[in-house]
């Protein structure tokens, strides 16, 4: 892979329909990583060679995005999403200990008995900015289902200072007072999550939207440079002023 080839990788939005409304599983990244730094994100990262293995093995060799999804929610949070077999928190935070000193994901789901549901995950979007960032990635964004019970995030160390549930209205407030910092395409799908209470209505909505990827381009509005996306994709905001659209 060249320096000008995006990196696949994938993210996973994690929802969890609580009686007071919905909340996701978000992390604040570290202020010393080389991509989003001090940013808050959904979790996740590149596809790396043995989540294409995973995926070979379960039958889906084109599904290793969502291998990678669920991989990295449990390496930056200890959230075991779409993971069957997982009764309680306290086997999460095994799965995630045992990642971080270098277990290979494959085993340690052998080794527990437990299996991956990549039917659970569903595709909401892919992004694929093409600005001069130092990485240029091509994400693939899946929505799932949080699991049964009641689940504290512990953040990876070295990579995330915080990893929390919250509302998505409730993040873009705190991204709105200057409380937390979020990058473009989290700030949009942030938006679009907010316009739902329920999880079967996120699902409804990304069923009706098309996952062609979104690559953003800078246009002159009222005199001033926006970084646009297309209309049509379910997203109620479409443009933001380029001073702002890296970082709120």
């Amino acid at each position: 892979m060249t320096n000008d080839e995006p990196i696949p990788a994938a993210t996973l939005v994690v929802w969890n329909d609580r009686p007071h409304g919905p909340e996701i599983l978000v992390v604040e990244r570290s202020a010393k990583m080389a991509f989003a730094a001090g940013a808050i994100v959904f979790p996740g990262g590149r596809v790396d060679p043995s989540d294409r293995k995973i995926a070979a093995a379960y039958g889906q060799p084109g599904e290793a995005a969502k291998v990678t999804a669920i991989r990295e929610t449990v390496e930056e949070t200890g959230v075991a999403a779409a993971i069957i077999g997982v009764e309680n928190e306290r086997i999460g935070l095994e799965l995630q200990q045992a990642l971080h000193e270098g277990a290979n994901f494959a085993d340690l789901l052998v080794r527990q008995g437990l299996r991956l549901d990549l039917d659970s995950l569903t595709a909401f979007a892919r992004w694929m900015p093409a600005f001069k960032q130092p990485r240029k990635f091509d994400t693939l964004f899946y929505l799932a289902s949080a699991p049964p019970g009641e689940w504290r995030p512990h953040p990876q160390e070295g990579e995330c200072v915080a990893a929390e549930w919250a509302s998505p209205s409730a993040l873009l407030e705190r991204i709105d007072r200057g409380e937390a910092s979020a990058i473009f395409p989290t700030k949009r799908n942030l938006e679009r999550l907010a316009q739902h209470g329920r999880l079967e209505a996120v699902l409804a909505d990304a069923r009706n939207h098309s996952i062609e990827t979104i690559i953003p381009w800078v246009e002159d509005i009222d005199g001033a440079p926006h970084v646009r996306i297309p209309e049509g994709r379910g997203y109620p905001v479409i443009s933001e002023p380029l001073a702002t659209a890296f970082r709120a």
